[in-house]
C-alpha cells in the first residue's frame, strides 16, 4: 500500500490535518483515509464510493436510530 499515491481534497485547507485522502491503485480498488491518522486505511469500490458521496452531497443519509 505504500506505493499509492495519495490526494487530498481540493476543499483541504493545508496544514490543519483535517482532510480526507484517496489513492487508488492498478486494479481500481480506492483507498481512503484521514490525514491525521494515515495507518487507518478502508478500502471500497468506486461504485460505492459513488453512492457515498452523493448521499453526502445531496443529506440522503441519515443516522441509524
Amino acid at each position: 500500500m505504500s506505493q499509492l499515491a495519495w490526494q487530498k481534497s481540493s476543499f483541504s485547507t493545508g496544514d490543519s490535518g483535517e482532510c480526507v485522502e484517496l489513492a487508488i491503485n492498478a486494479a481500481g480498488d480506492v483507498y481512503f483515509r484521514e490525514s491525521d491518522q494515515p495507518a487507518q486505511v478502508a478500502t471500497t469500490n468506486p461504485a460505492a464510493l459513488r453512492v457515498l458521496l452523493r448521499g453526502i452531497k445531496t443529506g440522503d443519509l441519515t443516522p441509524r436510530a
